[in-house]
């Protein structure tokens, strides 16, 4: 079993990355193999809707010279993907953004002359974010949005762990947090 996470988070000690720390040694404990690649740290261009994707209906096929075809390799070695983010103005990270926008025409072949596959049809996608509001009114709409992409990218929604950041003068972790991300892993797991 091996999982993908994709961190969209750009303080490698913060809130999103002690949310993350505690699920990724459970999965480890779980015998899940877990990769993590920290998107801040990478050369992703945002997508230009050119469309020269969807005519390589064989592979990945964007003509960036970036590093998302090294994440599009990584995805389609997993069996779970997971996007770790905080959310800032109620949706992901820019660079997870931009990700999700290179994948969704990379990935699904349905946008070009002759309709092609799904490439991740059936793996499963999963959230892990932390957020400064409430998380049915700071993370739904970026769950929402999932939602719908895993549905027109056929993959399966597996769920999402939101956590509250109490506010700059306040402790973040709490042994609350800390076994819901290990009751998370272990949730994630019941699913395969």
């Amino acid at each position: 079993m091996r999982y993908f996470i994709l961190m969209g988070s750009p303080r490698k000690n913060g809130n999103t990355a002690t949310l993350l720390n505690p699920f990724i040694e459970e999965c480890q404990n779980l015998r899940i193999d877990c990769r993590t690649t920290w998107l801040y740290d990478k050369k992703i261009e945002p997508c230009i809707a050119c469309c020269k994707c969807q005519y390589i209906i064989d592979s990945f096929g964007c003509p960036f010279n970036d590093d998302v075809q090294e994440i599009f390799d990584r995805i389609m070695e997993s069996d779970m993907i997971v996007l770790a983010t905080p959310i800032y103005s109620w949706y992901c990270t820019a660079p997870m953004k931009s990700l999700l926008d290179r994948l969704v025409y990379g990935m699904n072949k349905y946008y070009g002359n002759e309709r092609g596959p799904s490439f991740w049809a059936q793996k499963k996608l999963a959230i892990i974010a932390t957020c400064g509001y409430r998380p049915e009114k700071g993370a739904d709409l970026f769950e929402e949005g999932i939602k719908r992409y895993c549905k027109h990218s056929q993959l399966i929604y597996a769920g999402m762990l939101v956590e509250k950041d109490p506010g700059y003068k306040s402790v973040f972790s709490t042994p609350t947090k800390t076994e819901n991300a290990r009751k998370f892993a272990r949730e994630l797991l019941k699913d395969f």
